[in-house]
């Protein structure tokens, strides 16, 4: 009975909720929430600076997300790169001197928190020429005035960055009276003007007062309390720019620290002032303010501003517009064609007739412009979602809770829909999707959650990584073994299919084919794999049948191979030779050097050699009938596969200690390479020795299988944000209701690709020789257009 309610469950779930009913819900979600976004935006703003300075929360104990964009983490280089050449001032209290001090410490972390606390106090990096001075004014008051009325004549220099605020000073000395808030309010009436006309030519920043912690208080301070300073803060906001309520030139207030306080200040010394943690945070975001726009971080969406379209990315929505129009024709005119040619009933015989088939070359371009279409409409979501400011951006922030919990809800419905294979052989199609699809789906949330931060996690997500190459390897050396087939065609249909879609996004999004950097792994090694076995002499499964010495040659073939693999591996300077060539540099650098396609190869570098070698012994084994592949039974003898099970398990013990004993990334890289085969080997043979559990595998993992490459690049832009450095926010406010959604429609996008890409694979890439040769054609005078196009803009650039 369970078993039938099991089944019947599966068939429900199947018959109500299909691929076609669900992306038609992904798109009709898309539509809703890029309209809600727009209205947003319209009707409360779209300036990301606003959210920076005045909303947020934690995420944990010390990391800060602002509403809806990314804070950067400056580092001293970048820091000092902004601030090149610029005067700082900070004016005011103690409060505002602890933020020069954070502040000044993210120029020069050597900085000392020393000299006279009620005084003035100068820093300067001369490297930088950069001049950061606090000025000790208390109270809002005349000599306030004075010192800010100077910066506006035009004897005086005007600082680029002012930070002012005060009032417990104000609070304090008038012992908490009304006099003293109604003081307050002329005196920064009086200021408020000159702050404004600076903020004409500088930025300006009024940092509001933070809430105090009043049982700590000292009895000196113990009239400054929170229901004060809220008073004084209403009077600063309403007082500031009240002059100014439509130009751009406002006086920046900075009420974001209070929010931070709010959360940090029963941690203070004192209760009244900040602890470190805190006041670092306030000088991060003052950084991200000013900077974010001047260095264009990636991960730092706050206050930048939406990048311009590029020539080339002109050029693609004009493609993507006529395809839209053609189709929109070309539908037409079949429509009325089909209506003039309905079959309808003949008088005479009273037969129906029927109607003329259309042009077989008709419908070949009506299926070309219809994929066009929707690719447009896709490219046009993924442009929205990581380019324009439309959607909002948080950060990764790693908990084990967000690792591992949904790791353990993917395994169970994993396990739900477990099926039997149609064939037992070992690592047979089922199994090999099944194997992707679970790999894909540990990787997606490896991403999402940020658990790079954790080492032992870290390492082994890069088994996984390697286990895809390890199955490149396999793959390809077994078609091309038993097949024997080297021609172009399969060559093509292989590349296309790789990197179609990476093309199309490093037009649409504007980034470099390395960029993606796995679709560039996986298709250089295809060549390598193929030019291995390709080359004179071609060795197959066919040829080398009943003769040891065309085994004993290709044997040969993979020892050069390794021995290639070897040197480059140790020798950086010759790998950047080789893919430093122009045209190929343009395809392999990033950032101007190939360092970190030679730092992702050697990673892996022997796991592809390792599926390669694998797949020959294993096919071996095969022809010879030293393996047991029927269905239940064990590969090999129940003694030797006892053995070989155990292994494989203390394998694994072994590696997750080792993992976890790492010390640091860089010793644990540099082992990689040699151990990551080990582990590969053990599930393989933990998966398929056993008879029984060969015979079955999950149809959900397989399903995710299918499409993991697609899953793998669309994961960049339309379910992490900032270029995988953060994360999209479609539904702000509710993070896993967020997640469901974006996830959701994230699938439905890659599945939909995954078929586009199949689709066009059949039309661009046909099997006739001479039609190919001319596709090829025109496929390398598109590449030599583009490249002229990113030179042409990359020089415009510059």
């Amino acid at each position: 009975m369970a078993a039938l309610a099991y089944t019947l469950g599966k068939r429900e779930i199947n018959y109500y909720f299909s691929v076609r009913s669900a992306k038609a819900l992904a798109l009709g979600a898309v539509l809703l929430l890029t309209a809600c976004h727009a209205a947003s935006r319209r009707y409360r703003g779209g300036d990301t600076c606003e959210y920076l300075l005045s909303s947020g929360r934690f995420l944990g104990e010390k990391v800060w997300q602002p509403h809806s964009c990314m804070m950067h983490k400056y580092k001293n280089s970048e820091a000092k790169n902004c601030l090149i050449d610029k005067r700082i001032v900070f004016i005011g209290d103690s409060r505002i001197r602890q933020l020069f001090y954070s502040f000044i410490k993210l120029i020069n972390p050597q900085v000392k928190e020393e000299g006279n606390k009620h005084g003035n106090i100068p820093f300067e990096d001369k490297s930088a020429s950069i001049k950061v001075d606090f000025l000790w004014y208390p109270e809002v008051n005349g000599s306030m005035r004075q010192r800010i009325k100077s910066w506006t004549e035009g004897s005086v220099a005007k600082p680029h960055i002012i930070v002012a605020g005060a009032a417990t000073w104000s609070i304090k000395i008038h012992n908490g009276s009304n006099e003293g808030l109604t003081q307050y309010k002329i005196n920064i009436t009086s200021i408020a003007p000159l702050l404004e006309k600076l903020a004409k030519s500088s930025d300006v920043y009024w940092v509001l007062q933070d809430p105090v912690y009043e049982d700590m208080l000292s009895e000196s301070r113990k009239m400054i309390t929170n229901e004060k300073i809220d008073a004084y803060n209403e009077a600063a906001v309403r007082i500031l720019n009240s002059s100014s309520r439509n130009s751009k030139a406002k006086v920046k207030l900075f009420s974001v620290s209070k929010l931070i306080a709010q959360e940090t200040i029963m941690k203070s010394a004192d209760g009244l002032h900040l602890p470190e943690s805190s006041r670092d945070t306030n000088a991060m975001i003052l950084m991200n303010v000013y900077c974010n726009k001047i260095m264009k971080p990636i991960d730092g969406s706050c206050c930048q501003p939406q990048p311009p379209l590029t020539l080339i990315q002109k050029l693609a929505f004009c493609f993507f517009t006529l395809s839209v129009i053609g189709y929109l024709i070309i539908n037409l005119i079949h429509r009325n064609s089909f209506r003039k040619n309905k079959a309808c009933t003949d008088l005479e015989s009273g037969e129906e007739k029927k109607p003329a088939i259309s042009a077989p070359n008709v419908s070949t371009l009506e299926m070309l412009l219809h994929s066009f279409c929707k690719l447009g409409l896709i490219m046009t979501y993924f442009y929205l979602c990581d380019r324009a400011n439309l959607f909002m951006k948080e950060n990764k922030f790693y908990t084990h809770s967000s690792f591992f919990i949904p790791i353990v809800y993917i395994l169970v419905l994993g396990v739900f829909y477990t099926e039997n294979t149609k064939e037992t052989k070992v690592l047979n199609r089922e199994q090999t999707d099944e194997w992707k699809g679970w790999m894909q789906l540990v990787i997606l949330i490896y991403h999402i959650s940020g658990a790079s931060t954790f080492l032992p996690v870290y390492m082994h997500i890069r088994v996984l990584v390697a286990a895809y190459l390890f199955q490149t390897g396999y793959g390809h050396f077994s078609y091309f073994w038993i097949k024997g087939d080297f021609g172009v065609y399969r060559v093509c249909q292989v590349l296309f299919r790789l990197n179609f879609l990476v093309v199309v996004l490093c037009i649409v999004m504007d980034r470099p084919y390395q960029f993606y950097y796995f679709v560039p792994l996986v298709t250089v090694w295809f060549m390598v794999i193929y030019a291995t076995l390709a080359i004179w002499p071609q060795i197959v499964q066919k040829k080398a049948s009943g003769n040891c010495l065309w085994h004993l040659g290709l044997l040969l073939k993979l020892i050069c191979l390794l021995a290639c693999i070897y040197f480059l591996s140790y020798s950086q300077s010759a790998f950047e030779k080789v893919f430093s060539f122009w045209p190929l540099s343009k395809c392999f650098e990033l950032n101007g050097n190939v360092y970190e396609w030679w730092f992702r190869w050697k990673l892996d570098r022997y796991v592809v050699f390792h599926g390669m070698l694998f797949a020959f012994i294993y096919l071996a084994l095969q022809k010879h009938q030293m393996i047991s592949e029927g269905k239940g039974d064990p590969l090999f003898s129940n003694r030797v596969s006892n053995g070989l099970l155990f292994i494989s398990v203390l394998s694994f013990l072994i590696y997750s200690i080792w993992a976890s004993s790492c010390k640091n990334k860089t010793e644990c890289n540099e082992l990689h390479p040699s151990v990551s085969v080990v582990q590969i080997l053990a599930f393989i043979l933990i998966r398929n020795i056993p008879g029984y559990v060969r015979s079955v595998y999950s149809s959900f993992f397989a399903w995710f299988g299918k499409i993991s490459l697609e899953l793998f690049i669309c994961q960049y832009h339309i379910w992490l944000a900032a270029d995988t450095k953060g994360i999209l926010v479609l539904i702000p406010g509710y993070p896993m209701f967020n997640i469901l959604v974006s996830t959701f429609i994230f699938v439905c996008v890659a599945h939909e690709i995954s078929q586009i890409t199949n689709d066009l694979a059949q039309i661009v890439v046909p099997k006739d020789n001479s039609t190919l040769l001319k596709r090829l054609l025109c496929i390398a005078g598109f590449f030599s257009g583009l490249l002229l196009f990113s030179v042409t803009q990359e020089q415009s650039r510059h």
